[in-house]
């Protein structure tokens, strides 16, 4: 491998609600740069959700997103026929287009 590995770049948290997941989220949801239409789509949507179910919309996200999250993901690469589970934080990066979808 040629020159550094890139630094682990930390995402700051939305402004509204304070959280680094709703801000991960707000950055998947963005298409072309356009961050600001992003936050007015999730905050609408956390809206909607708050006057619906008439519970904290933070909670029943988080409550979702943890829902989604593979526990255990196996690959398909077979080396001495042994499978191989994705670490934790990629469950986590599967989930985003399924959140997303629904």
């Amino acid at each position: 491998m040629r020159g550094k590995q890139a630094p682990k770049r930390d995402i700051k948290p939305d402004p509204k609600y304070g959280n680094q997941t709703v801000a991960k989220f707000i950055n998947y949801v963005m298409r072309q740069g356009k961050k600001t239409t992003a936050q007015k789509i999730v905050y609408g949507a956390f809206e909607q959700i708050a006057e619906k179910t008439k519970a904290d919309p933070l909670d029943v996200f988080d409550r979702a997103f943890k829902n989604l999250q593979p526990t255990v993901e196996v690959k398909s690469k077979r080396v001495g026929g042994a499978n191989y589970q994705i670490r934790p934080r990629s469950a986590a990066s599967a989930a985003w287009p399924w959140l997303s979808a629904g």
